[in-house]
Protein backbone atom coordinates (compact mmCIF):
# COMPACT_ATOMS: atom_id res chain seq x y z
CA UNK A 1 0.00 0.00 0.00
CA UNK A 2 1.17 3.19 -0.97
CA UNK A 3 2.75 5.77 1.86
CA UNK A 4 0.59 8.88 2.28
CA UNK A 5 1.38 12.46 2.04
CA UNK A 6 -0.20 15.22 2.60
CA UNK A 7 -0.29 19.11 1.12
CA UNK A 8 -1.53 22.09 4.19
CA UNK A 9 -2.05 25.04 2.84
CA UNK A 10 -2.44 28.08 5.16
CA UNK A 11 -5.63 28.99 4.10
CA UNK A 12 -6.49 25.53 6.45
CA UNK A 13 -6.63 23.12 3.18
CA UNK A 14 -5.38 19.74 3.90
CA UNK A 15 -4.92 17.28 0.55
CA UNK A 16 -4.04 13.39 0.76
CA UNK A 17 -1.98 11.90 -1.61
CA UNK A 18 0.77 8.88 -1.85
CA UNK A 19 4.51 10.39 -1.13
CA UNK A 20 7.08 10.36 -3.65
CA UNK A 21 10.90 10.90 -3.84
CA UNK A 22 12.10 11.72 0.17
CA UNK A 23 10.20 11.60 3.13
CA UNK A 24 10.18 14.33 5.64
CA UNK A 25 7.56 15.58 8.50
CA UNK A 26 7.43 18.91 6.84
CA UNK A 27 8.63 20.34 3.52
CA UNK A 28 7.83 24.09 3.46
CA UNK A 29 7.62 26.36 0.75
CA UNK A 30 5.41 28.90 -1.56
CA UNK A 31 3.29 26.75 -3.67
CA UNK A 32 3.19 27.66 -7.51
CA UNK A 33 1.73 25.87 -10.27
CA UNK A 34 3.77 25.24 -13.65
CA UNK A 35 1.75 24.29 -17.13
CA UNK A 36 4.25 22.77 -18.76
CA UNK A 37 3.86 19.37 -20.75
CA UNK A 38 7.04 18.54 -20.91
CA UNK A 39 10.46 19.08 -19.01
CA UNK A 40 9.83 17.95 -15.79
CA UNK A 41 13.34 16.97 -15.15
CA UNK A 42 14.22 21.02 -16.28
CA UNK A 43 11.65 22.74 -13.76
CA UNK A 44 12.99 19.99 -10.46
CA UNK A 45 16.66 20.86 -11.41
CA UNK A 46 15.99 25.15 -11.85
CA UNK A 47 17.60 26.56 -8.97
CA UNK A 48 14.89 29.28 -9.32
CA UNK A 49 12.40 27.45 -7.47
CA UNK A 50 13.94 27.92 -4.48
CA UNK A 51 11.55 28.08 -1.79
CA UNK A 52 8.47 26.89 -3.68
CA UNK A 53 6.31 23.80 -3.82
CA UNK A 54 5.61 23.23 -7.28
CA UNK A 55 2.61 21.93 -8.60
CA UNK A 56 2.64 20.55 -12.17
CA UNK A 57 -0.36 21.29 -13.97
CA UNK A 58 -0.09 18.09 -17.00
CA UNK A 59 -2.22 15.08 -15.43
CA UNK A 60 0.67 12.86 -16.22
CA UNK A 61 4.87 13.25 -15.35
CA UNK A 62 7.90 10.61 -14.78
CA UNK A 63 6.98 9.17 -18.21
CA UNK A 64 10.73 9.68 -19.63
CA UNK A 65 12.69 9.29 -16.07
CA UNK A 66 15.54 11.40 -15.39
CA UNK A 67 19.10 12.17 -17.06
CA UNK A 68 22.53 14.06 -16.18
CA UNK A 69 22.37 15.43 -19.43
CA UNK A 70 19.42 18.01 -18.93
CA UNK A 71 19.71 18.85 -15.32
CA UNK A 72 19.52 22.63 -14.87
CA UNK A 73 21.84 22.58 -11.72
CA UNK A 74 24.03 19.75 -10.14
CA UNK A 75 20.79 19.16 -7.61
CA UNK A 76 17.17 20.19 -7.10
CA UNK A 77 16.30 23.19 -4.81
CA UNK A 78 13.17 23.20 -5.43
CA UNK A 79 10.63 22.15 -1.69
CA UNK A 80 8.78 19.90 -3.20
CA UNK A 81 6.75 18.44 -6.14
CA UNK A 82 3.12 17.85 -6.40
CA UNK A 83 1.93 16.13 -9.64
CA UNK A 84 -1.76 14.20 -10.47
CA UNK A 85 -0.04 10.82 -11.67
CA UNK A 86 3.02 9.68 -11.47
CA UNK A 87 4.19 7.28 -14.66
CA UNK A 88 4.44 3.83 -13.40
CA UNK A 89 7.48 2.96 -15.81
CA UNK A 90 9.99 4.99 -17.51
CA UNK A 91 10.26 4.81 -21.45
CA UNK A 92 13.33 6.28 -22.65
CA UNK A 93 16.41 5.29 -24.15
CA UNK A 94 17.69 8.55 -22.38
CA UNK A 95 16.55 7.57 -19.29
CA UNK A 96 19.10 6.73 -15.93
CA UNK A 97 16.54 7.34 -13.26
CA UNK A 98 13.41 7.68 -12.49
CA UNK A 99 11.73 10.95 -11.06
CA UNK A 100 10.80 9.69 -7.84
CA UNK A 101 14.37 8.33 -7.74
CA UNK A 102 16.02 11.45 -8.42
CA UNK A 103 13.60 13.53 -5.75
CA UNK A 104 14.96 11.10 -3.44
CA UNK A 105 18.83 11.24 -3.46
CA UNK A 106 18.09 15.17 -3.92
CA UNK A 107 16.08 14.59 -0.20
CA UNK A 108 13.12 16.29 -1.77
CA UNK A 109 9.20 15.49 -1.01
CA UNK A 110 6.51 14.83 -3.67
CA UNK A 111 3.61 13.44 -3.58
CA UNK A 112 1.02 12.18 -6.47
CA UNK A 113 -2.35 11.77 -6.36
CA UNK A 114 -3.95 14.94 -5.81
CA UNK A 115 -6.73 16.90 -7.86
CA UNK A 116 -4.07 19.32 -9.34
CA UNK A 117 -6.09 20.65 -11.43
CA UNK A 118 -8.53 22.02 -7.71
CA UNK A 119 -5.93 23.06 -6.33
CA UNK A 120 -4.66 25.37 -9.49
CA UNK A 121 -7.99 26.63 -9.38
CA UNK A 122 -7.52 27.81 -5.84
CA UNK A 123 -4.17 28.72 -6.24
CA UNK A 124 -5.29 31.38 -9.84
CA UNK A 125 -8.15 32.53 -7.49
CA UNK A 126 -6.61 32.97 -3.94
CA UNK A 127 -3.36 33.78 -5.19
CA UNK A 128 0.03 31.57 -4.61
CA UNK A 129 -0.05 30.46 -0.78
CA UNK A 130 2.42 28.73 1.61
CA UNK A 131 2.19 25.16 1.96
CA UNK A 132 3.80 22.17 3.61
CA UNK A 133 4.63 18.59 2.33
CA UNK A 134 4.52 15.62 5.18
CA UNK A 135 4.62 12.03 4.28
CA UNK A 136 4.48 11.78 8.83
CA UNK A 137 1.16 10.09 10.06
CA UNK A 138 1.81 10.90 13.08
CA UNK A 139 1.40 14.87 13.01
CA UNK A 140 -2.69 15.67 12.98
CA UNK A 141 -3.98 17.88 10.20
CA UNK A 142 -4.16 20.88 12.85
CA UNK A 143 -0.53 20.41 13.92
CA UNK A 144 0.95 20.97 9.98
CA UNK A 145 -1.81 23.39 9.61
CA UNK A 146 0.25 26.08 12.59
CA UNK A 147 3.18 24.55 10.73
CA UNK A 148 2.98 26.31 7.99
CA UNK A 149 1.39 29.52 8.84
CA UNK A 150 4.02 29.79 11.19
CA UNK A 151 6.40 29.63 7.87
CA UNK A 152 8.24 32.59 5.92
CA UNK A 153 6.68 33.78 3.06
CA UNK A 154 9.32 34.59 -0.14
CA UNK A 155 9.05 38.36 0.68
CA UNK A 156 12.08 40.06 1.23
CA UNK A 157 14.44 37.01 1.98
CA UNK A 158 17.64 36.29 -0.01
CA UNK A 159 17.25 32.96 -1.54
CA UNK A 160 20.18 33.71 -4.04
CA UNK A 161 22.50 32.82 -1.61
CA UNK A 162 21.48 29.61 -0.98
CA UNK A 163 22.08 28.48 -5.01
CA UNK A 164 24.56 30.70 -6.66
CA UNK A 165 28.09 29.26 -7.03
CA UNK A 166 30.55 29.00 -4.32
CA UNK A 167 33.14 29.81 -6.28
CA UNK A 168 34.22 31.02 -10.03
CA UNK A 169 34.30 28.52 -12.47
CA UNK A 170 34.86 28.58 -16.70
CA UNK A 171 31.79 26.74 -18.60
CA UNK A 172 32.89 25.15 -22.05
CA UNK A 173 30.24 22.45 -22.99
CA UNK A 174 27.76 23.38 -25.55
CA UNK A 175 24.47 22.06 -26.22
CA UNK A 176 24.23 18.43 -26.06
CA UNK A 177 22.65 18.23 -29.20
CA UNK A 178 24.26 21.45 -30.91
CA UNK A 179 26.02 20.49 -34.30
CA UNK A 180 29.51 21.22 -32.80
CA UNK A 181 28.96 19.04 -29.67
CA UNK A 182 31.82 16.79 -28.92
CA UNK A 183 34.00 18.36 -31.76
CA UNK A 184 36.85 20.03 -30.60
CA UNK A 185 35.94 23.53 -31.01
CA UNK A 186 37.95 26.79 -32.71
CA UNK A 187 38.72 29.71 -31.14
CA UNK A 188 35.61 31.13 -29.23
CA UNK A 189 35.21 34.89 -30.50
CA UNK A 190 33.74 36.50 -27.34
CA UNK A 191 34.73 36.28 -23.46
CA UNK A 192 31.39 36.39 -21.31
CA UNK A 193 31.41 37.22 -17.40
CA UNK A 194 27.86 35.71 -16.21
CA UNK A 195 26.75 36.50 -12.88
CA UNK A 196 25.02 33.26 -11.21
CA UNK A 197 22.33 34.43 -9.03
CA UNK A 198 20.89 30.45 -9.88
CA UNK A 199 21.92 30.42 -12.88
CA UNK A 200 20.28 27.84 -15.77
CA UNK A 201 23.04 25.09 -17.65
CA UNK A 202 20.94 25.72 -20.59
CA UNK A 203 21.76 29.11 -20.76
CA UNK A 204 25.29 28.43 -20.34
CA UNK A 205 25.33 26.10 -23.05
CA UNK A 206 23.73 28.45 -25.46
CA UNK A 207 26.14 31.22 -25.29
CA UNK A 208 29.34 28.62 -26.08
CA UNK A 209 26.61 27.79 -29.08
CA UNK A 210 27.29 31.27 -30.06
CA UNK A 211 30.64 31.25 -29.62
CA UNK A 212 31.34 32.27 -26.17
CA UNK A 213 33.84 31.57 -23.45
CA UNK A 214 32.43 31.68 -20.34
CA UNK A 215 33.91 32.47 -16.76
CA UNK A 216 30.38 32.27 -13.93
CA UNK A 217 31.00 34.30 -10.85
CA UNK A 218 28.90 34.18 -7.68
CA UNK A 219 26.16 36.52 -7.12
CA UNK A 220 27.86 38.80 -4.49
CA UNK A 221 31.18 39.37 -6.79
CA UNK A 222 32.27 43.18 -6.60
CA UNK A 223 31.90 44.57 -9.92
CA UNK A 224 35.56 45.39 -9.97
CA UNK A 225 36.72 41.38 -9.96
CA UNK A 226 34.24 40.83 -12.76
CA UNK A 227 35.37 43.82 -14.88
CA UNK A 228 39.30 42.97 -14.13
CA UNK A 229 38.50 39.99 -16.21
CA UNK A 230 38.42 42.22 -19.45
CA UNK A 231 35.05 40.38 -20.63
CA UNK A 232 33.29 41.23 -23.91
CA UNK A 233 30.15 41.30 -22.40
CA UNK A 234 27.88 40.78 -18.73
CA UNK A 235 25.14 38.28 -18.22
CA UNK A 236 22.66 38.74 -15.40
CA UNK A 237 20.99 35.44 -14.80
CA UNK A 238 17.77 33.42 -13.84
CA UNK A 239 17.32 33.24 -9.98
CA UNK A 240 14.87 32.71 -7.23
CA UNK A 241 12.87 35.11 -5.17
CA UNK A 242 12.10 38.65 -4.41
CA UNK A 243 14.89 40.67 -6.33
CA UNK A 244 14.52 43.53 -4.01
CA UNK A 245 16.12 40.82 -1.49
CA UNK A 246 19.35 41.20 -3.41
CA UNK A 247 20.53 45.11 -3.21
CA UNK A 248 24.13 44.09 -3.87
CA UNK A 249 22.92 42.71 -7.37
CA UNK A 250 21.71 46.05 -8.80
CA UNK A 251 24.24 48.16 -7.06
CA UNK A 252 26.69 45.56 -8.71
CA UNK A 253 24.70 45.94 -11.83
CA UNK A 254 24.36 49.79 -11.77
CA UNK A 255 28.27 50.03 -11.97
CA UNK A 256 28.20 47.61 -15.11
CA UNK A 257 26.50 50.11 -16.87
CA UNK A 258 28.94 52.60 -16.08
CA UNK A 259 31.34 50.66 -17.60
CA UNK A 260 29.31 50.45 -20.84
CA UNK A 261 29.73 47.06 -21.91
CA UNK A 262 26.99 44.90 -23.34
CA UNK A 263 24.97 43.54 -21.23
CA UNK A 264 22.10 41.15 -20.95
CA UNK A 265 19.50 40.09 -18.14
CA UNK A 266 17.27 37.23 -18.28
CA UNK A 267 14.38 36.69 -15.44
CA UNK A 268 15.95 37.70 -12.19
CA UNK A 269 18.95 39.32 -14.03
CA UNK A 270 16.16 41.50 -16.11
CA UNK A 271 14.39 42.67 -12.93
CA UNK A 272 17.99 43.48 -11.34
CA UNK A 273 18.51 45.63 -14.23
CA UNK A 274 15.09 47.28 -13.18
CA UNK A 275 16.29 47.80 -10.06
CA UNK A 276 19.74 49.14 -10.82
CA UNK A 277 18.20 51.69 -13.29
CA UNK A 278 15.89 53.03 -10.02
CA UNK A 279 12.75 51.39 -10.90
CA UNK A 280 10.27 49.33 -8.70
CA UNK A 281 9.08 45.16 -8.26
CA UNK A 282 6.50 44.18 -7.21
CA UNK A 283 4.75 40.51 -6.53
CA UNK A 284 2.24 38.78 -8.85
CA UNK A 285 -0.80 37.17 -7.57
CA UNK A 286 0.46 33.46 -9.03
CA UNK A 287 3.03 34.25 -11.19
CA UNK A 288 3.80 33.00 -14.55
CA UNK A 289 5.54 29.65 -14.33
CA UNK A 290 5.11 27.24 -17.58
CA UNK A 291 6.07 26.72 -21.26
CA UNK A 292 3.08 28.40 -23.29
CA UNK A 293 3.38 31.87 -22.51
CA UNK A 294 2.54 34.34 -24.93
CA UNK A 295 5.03 37.31 -25.37
CA UNK A 296 4.99 40.02 -28.12
CA UNK A 297 7.95 41.58 -29.42
CA UNK A 298 6.58 45.58 -29.49
CA UNK A 299 10.08 46.13 -32.72
CA UNK A 300 8.37 43.14 -34.70
CA UNK A 301 4.75 42.31 -33.72
CA UNK A 302 6.27 39.68 -33.68
CA UNK A 303 4.32 37.12 -30.71
CA UNK A 304 6.72 34.27 -29.36
CA UNK A 305 5.23 31.69 -27.24
CA UNK A 306 7.83 31.33 -24.25
CA UNK A 307 9.22 29.29 -20.96
CA UNK A 308 8.72 31.08 -18.15
CA UNK A 309 9.32 31.39 -14.13
CA UNK A 310 8.67 34.47 -12.22
CA UNK A 311 6.89 35.72 -9.44
CA UNK A 312 7.56 39.52 -9.23
CA UNK A 313 7.64 41.76 -11.95
CA UNK A 314 9.25 44.89 -12.96
CA UNK A 315 7.10 48.21 -12.58
CA UNK A 316 7.03 49.58 -16.03
CA UNK A 317 5.97 52.98 -14.98
CA UNK A 318 9.09 53.07 -12.23
CA UNK A 319 11.35 53.17 -15.27
CA UNK A 320 10.09 56.15 -17.47
CA UNK A 321 12.95 58.05 -19.29
CA UNK A 322 15.06 55.67 -18.31
CA UNK A 323 14.12 52.66 -20.44
CA UNK A 324 11.88 51.30 -22.78
CA UNK A 325 9.32 48.59 -23.55
CA UNK A 326 10.36 45.99 -25.61
CA UNK A 327 8.45 42.82 -24.72
CA UNK A 328 4.76 42.29 -22.96
CA UNK A 329 2.71 39.12 -21.81
CA UNK A 330 0.03 38.80 -24.04
CA UNK A 331 -1.98 37.31 -20.87
CA UNK A 332 -1.59 40.28 -18.49
CA UNK A 333 0.23 43.45 -20.30
CA UNK A 334 3.06 42.45 -17.23
CA UNK A 335 6.78 43.65 -19.14
CA UNK A 336 8.30 40.99 -20.38
CA UNK A 337 11.46 42.83 -21.99
CA UNK A 338 13.28 46.16 -21.87
CA UNK A 339 16.05 47.73 -23.62
CA UNK A 340 18.08 50.89 -22.67
CA UNK A 341 17.92 53.88 -26.07
CA UNK A 342 21.71 54.13 -27.25
CA UNK A 343 23.33 51.20 -25.32
CA UNK A 344 24.06 47.68 -25.53
CA UNK A 345 21.68 46.63 -22.89
CA UNK A 346 18.82 44.75 -22.75
CA UNK A 347 16.77 42.43 -20.66
CA UNK A 348 13.72 40.25 -20.91
CA UNK A 349 11.82 38.85 -18.26
CA UNK A 350 11.21 35.47 -19.65
CA UNK A 351 13.23 32.12 -20.52
CA UNK A 352 15.25 32.05 -24.48
CA UNK A 353 17.01 29.29 -23.04
CA UNK A 354 13.66 27.18 -22.55
CA UNK A 355 14.99 23.72 -22.49
CA UNK A 356 13.26 21.75 -23.12
CA UNK A 357 11.46 24.31 -25.14
CA UNK A 358 9.96 26.12 -26.94
CA UNK A 359 12.60 27.83 -28.78
CA UNK A 360 11.15 31.33 -30.65
CA UNK A 361 13.07 33.28 -28.28
CA UNK A 362 16.58 32.26 -28.74
CA UNK A 363 17.26 35.05 -31.32
CA UNK A 364 18.27 36.56 -28.17
CA UNK A 365 21.15 35.38 -27.91
CA UNK A 366 22.47 36.03 -31.15
CA UNK A 367 21.10 39.67 -30.27
CA UNK A 368 23.99 39.96 -27.70
CA UNK A 369 26.76 38.32 -29.67
CA UNK A 370 25.75 40.87 -32.64
CA UNK A 371 26.72 43.82 -29.81
CA UNK A 372 29.52 42.38 -28.82
CA UNK A 373 30.73 42.29 -32.26
CA UNK A 374 30.06 45.73 -32.80
CA UNK A 375 31.41 46.88 -29.85
CA UNK A 376 34.81 45.26 -30.78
Amino acid sequence: MAELCRLVLEDGTVMRGQALGARSEGAAGEVVFNTALTGYQEVVSDPSYRGQIVVMTAPEMGNVGCNPEDEESARPFLAGLVVRELSPRVSSWRARTSLSDTLERAGVVGCAGLDTRALTRKLRTQGMMRGLLSTQPHLSDAELVDRVRATPGLDGRDLVREVTAAERYEWHDPSWHHPEAGVPRGALRHHVVAYDFGIKRNILRQLVDHGCRVTVLPAATPAEQALALHPDGLFLSNGPGDPAAVPYAAETCRRFLDAGLPLFGICLGHQILGLALGGTTYKLRYGHHGANQPVMDLATRRVEITSQNHGFAVDVDSLKGRAELSHINLNDGTVEGMTLPGRPVFSVQYHPEASPGPHDASYLFHRFVELMDARR
